[in-house]
């Protein structure tokens, strides 16, 4: 988490979804999480790209884990309607 590559990743994903959870219907702002759309550990040059992270609140966050790929097409999706 101290890395300055991952905290700028963290920031720059967080700003792009305007500080809330970008679950449909949801738009919590606190408690939020930068979730990796493509998991972290299966797509490493993926990790640090804006394109792969999204924004979640801690409840949310905790449905997708360990099924990123569930997910995958529905938040990838959602970031490109911006």
């Amino acid at each position: 988490y101290n890395d300055p590559l991952y905290k700028r990743f963290r920031n720059q994903v967080k700003n792009r979804d305007k500080r809330q959870c970008r679950w449909p219907g949801c738009g919590c702002k606190n408690r939020l999480q930068v979730h990796h759309i493509l998991p972290w550990s299966s797509f490493p040059t993926m990790r640090f790209m804006v394109s792969n992270g999204i924004t979640l609140c801690k409840k949310h966050h905790n449905i997708v884990k360990g099924k990123e790929l569930d997910f995958a097409h529905i938040f990838l999706r959602i970031i490109r309607e911006d």
